[in-house]
């Protein structure tokens, strides 16, 4: 997977979500950092970083588009300081997993302020380390906020936190990122690290190819596989996963759509019936697939692979998908990100990062960020 492949699928899951109630929320107060960061991650159908269980487009992003735009950058720009900041925020990430997630802190929001910083501090030429140093003041996040609008809108709070640490750092500001970094590990339990360079993160990221919880989708592929055994409507089945995939889609029984994203035993139940969802699907609850939850049992195998799920009945095991299709194991192909991107899109993003000296803020306009 290429940058260019994250950051056009992140400028379609913008597109899509601009209206969405968090999207709109964080469009009135008048911050576009916040608002493209809401915009890009309220139907969590963005690209996510398995060995840090982060969304690493969701806070660097915004802030390459913005701040790119701001500064007159061109989308060769703006791209190479993204590349920088989502390495960055991918070993921060992966070194602080998964001691953020059982900590309770969002790994996206906490690391995404210093992917933030970076690709602020590459546009601003402000010093990398004192940016990095003061984004981790300003780092926070819950996964208490999963299904509300405060998962989206603390991932733009994350973006806007980054930039204002590097604005500070290019005005002069001195923070001292060793200090600091100490002091990130001995609070949240992470440990900060330089990145690995060589495009370690971009090769290790997933395309999501669902709108919902990344720890859901082999759940769902084993229970689309499923459906050719010809199961009755209301037959138990049980769906094994590792126990993060229970921190992260912590929901039995959901009260909304946003909910329902993050629902384990709502998501194999629809799709049993309907087949894998769509961004349609989360609009309203389907009632079929809310009665079904009743028939499945979620357990947890600490075995099994971090994204790995299986799927049984009456003691026999129906499917079992160690690595749903836009893992690395399983990429997405170029057509099917393409029509991905159309169908949230339409036709606005076709070419859109063709030309590298086609200025920033154009991308903006065409995602309707802007």
């Amino acid at each position: 997977m290429s940058y260019a492949d994250a950051l056009l699928d992140w400028l379609a899951c913008a597109a899509a979500g601009r209206d969405e109630p968090a999207a709109r929320a964080a469009r009135a107060i008048g911050d576009p950092v916040v608002a493209a960061g809401a915009a890009g991650h309220v139907l969590d159908f963005d690209d996510t970083f398995l060995p840090g269980l982060a969304h690493l487009s969701a806070p660097t992003a915004p802030v390459a588009l913005v701040l790119g735009a701001e500064v007159g950058a061109s989308v060769g720009e703006a791209l190479a300081a993204y590349a920088a900041g989502f390495e960055a925020m991918g070993a921060l990430a992966a070194s602080s997993h998964p001691a953020l997630y059982e900590r309770g802190f969002h790994p996206t929001s906490v690391c995404g302020t210093v992917g933030a910083a970076v690709v602020a501090a590459r546009l601003l030429e402000a010093d990398e380390r004192t940016a990095s140093a003061g984004a981790l003041l300003g780092a926070g996040g819950l996964r208490a906020a999963f299904g509300s609008d405060g998962k989206a809108l603390q991932v733009g709070m994350a973006a806007a936190a980054g930039l204002r640490a590097a604005r500070l750092a290019a005005a002069g500001a001195s923070v001292p990122l060793e200090r600091v970094g100490r002091g990130f590990e001995d609070a949240y339990r992470g440990r900060f690290v330089s990145p690995r360079g060589g495009g370690a993160a971009a090769s290790e990221n997933w395309i999501k190819a669902y709108p919902c919880c990344l720890q859901a989708h082999s759940a769902i592929e084993a229970s689309e596989r499923a459906r050719s055994h010809g199961l009755a409507p209301d037959e138990p089945v049980t769906a094994t996963v590792h126990p993060i995939s229970i921190a992260a889609a912590s929901y039995g029984e959901p009260e909304d759509g946003l909910q329902a994203k993050f629902s384990i035993p709502y998501l194999v139940a629809y799709t049993l019936l309907h087949g894998p969802p769509s961004v349609e699907s989360f609009a309203q609850l389907d009632a079929t697939a809310l009665a079904g939850v009743a028939r499945v049992e979620v357990r947890t195998d600490r075995s099994l692979l971090e994204s790995e799920a299986r799927l049984a009945a009456d003691g026999r095991e129906l499917a079992r998908v160690e690595a749903a299709l836009g893992s690395p194991a399983r990429p997405m192909s170029s057509d099917q990100l393409a029509r991905k991107v159309r169908s949230l899109s339409g036709g606005r993003l076709d070419g859109a990062l063709d030309d590298p000296d086609r200025p920033a803020g154009e991308l903006l306009e065409a995602a309707g960020l802007a």
